[in-house]
């Protein structure tokens, strides 16, 4: 009998934090993950927009005591976010049995909207693509209050289970080739 087997691929998902407030502690709001380190700065407020300016909106997520761990509740294939920093950052992925996926790492020392190294602009975009991306850590100065995050996107791993139009694909096919051998 022969059965189709397609992986199902779930959507891609953006965080923009503009439902959040400003200082706010970013650790569980946005559903499916938990943040660690991470603070919410808004323009015009705590963020000094000319420096650090939000890719979208007003709120940007901050490293805030350390580097931001971000976890995933279900695994995910890539992670892309824009990065404005003072000191080079790298992002890492990691399993979930914590085995090293890939890193990422900033282009330049500081990209700051002003005072950034030349050729640099804010919002550098980052991205880490690899198989079954369970936790991913941030880094710039460990102490933090070094880099903002704006518009963080990810897309989740596939999953092994066939959609169901293709497993009826599957059986109509295998019923038919039984049919034709009788």
């Amino acid at each position: 009998m022969i059965l189709g087997t397609a992986s199902h691929f779930a959507a891609t998902i953006t965080v923009d934090f503009e439902t959040l407030m400003d200082a706010e502690l970013l650790t569980n709001q946005q559903s499916g993950l938990t943040f660690s380190n991470a603070i919410i700065y808004s323009a015009g407020i705590s963020l000094n927009e000319f420096e650090f300016p939000p890719r979208s909106g007003a709120n940007v997520a901050s490293d805030s005591g350390g580097p931001i761990t971000i976890l995933f509740s279900s695994p995910v294939a890539s992670v892309s976010a824009f990065f404005t920093y003072v000191t080079p950052i790298s992002v890492e992925a990691y399993s979930l049995a914590n085995a090293w996926l890939g890193t990422a790492t900033s282009s330049f020392q500081a990209n700051l909207g002003i005072s950034g190294d030349a050729g640099s602009s804010p919002n550098e975009q980052l991205t880490v693509t690899a198989p079954q991306i369970s936790r991913l850590v941030i880094t710039g100065d460990p102490a933090g209050v070094s880099f903002t995050l704006d518009d963080l996107t990810y897309t989740e791993s596939p999953s092994g289970v066939p959609e169901p139009a293709t497993w009826l694909a599957g059986l109509a096919a295998a019923a038919l080739i039984t049919w034709k051998r009788k």
